[in-house]
């Protein structure tokens, strides 16, 4: 049923990735009243009334294409944590992040991008990373590769002896315990700096422009699409033990994200303080 779907109706999930931001998102963009935003877990925590229609829009439009499947998105498992159990079941996954980069989206910053995922059992099948204020759609379906429109994504290497340039999680959303792993990554070679939208860092990875990433925590949402995005593109991802950072699982974190695996290798190896 999901080999037929990915072969069919691949463009019917760009479409309907595109309908809903239209109709839910860029109309508010700018436009936000303050009763149209709200705090979730602290002030650099926030959620709108974009996104909250946007996974909405996007939970009605996703199951009907392929009826059967379950939604894991990120402001229905905030309303209800349970919802997260569906990755490790055998229906089939849409994982929603309706606007990554909220507070991007809320200061006016066209940097945010809807991101959606479609896993069966662990296993992130495809995916798409929408940025509709920079009208950019990064599609990536597993071995098939990855593309930005008609283009053919590669990451690539770094530059033999340049410094390796790595966004990490920004210190607003880390533990003090947190904030002395990443700090490790402060040392020379390596230049460092905050996370903006997880989703439009992992692009800039598999276009070549990052080298890296680094990230304390595992919300499916943030990481689905764009795992299989860098991963098609030829890079490399691990945990801090070595392992594969996986969507159903528990993972030892931070994990890094690297243009290939040598570049993944020394971040996870920095994070581990070796």
């Amino acid at each position: 049923m999901i080999e037929e779907f990915l072969a069919r109706d691949l463009s019917a999930v760009e479409e309907a990735v595109r309908k809903a931001a239209a109709a839910e998102i860029m109309p508010r963009f700018r436009q936000l009243a303050d009763h149209e935003v709200d705090e979730k877990s602290g002030p650099h925590d926030l959620v709108t009334v974009a996104d909250r229609r946007a996974e909405e829009h996007l939970t009605v439009s996703l199951t009907r294409l392929l009826p059967g499947s379950a939604v894991v998105g990120e402001e229905a498992v905030h309303a209800d944590p349970t919802v997260y159990g569906a990755l490790r079941g055998d229906a089939p996954v849409w994982i929603v992040d309706p606007v990554d980069g909220t507070r991007q989206f809320v200061s006016g910053d066209p940097n945010f991008c809807t991101l959606v995922a479609l896993a069966h059992r662990g296993e992130i099948l495809a995916s798409w990373t929408f940025a509709p204020a920079l009208d950019e759609m990064a599609t990536a379906v597993r071995g098939q590769g990855a593309y930005l429109g008609e283009e053919r994504l590669r990451c690539g290497s770094p530059e033999p002896g340049a410094e390796l340039r790595v966004a990490i999680a920004h210190p607003l959303y880390t533990t003090d315990g947190d904030k002395r792993v990443l700090s490790r990554l402060d040392v020379p070679g390596v230049a460092a700096r905050p996370c903006g939208s997880a989703g439009l860092e992992y692009l800039k990875v598999a276009r070549g422009e990052m080298d890296g990433l680094a990230f304390t925590w595992p919300s499916a949402w943030d990481h689905a699409a764009g795992l299989l995005l860098v991963a098609e593109a030829g890079g490399a991802q691990s945990t801090v033990a070595g392992e594969p950072f996986r969507i159903d699982r528990d993972n030892e974190l931070p994990f890094a994200v690297g243009r290939d695996e040598a570049t993944a290798g020394r971040i996870r190896e920095l994070l581990r303080g070796a």
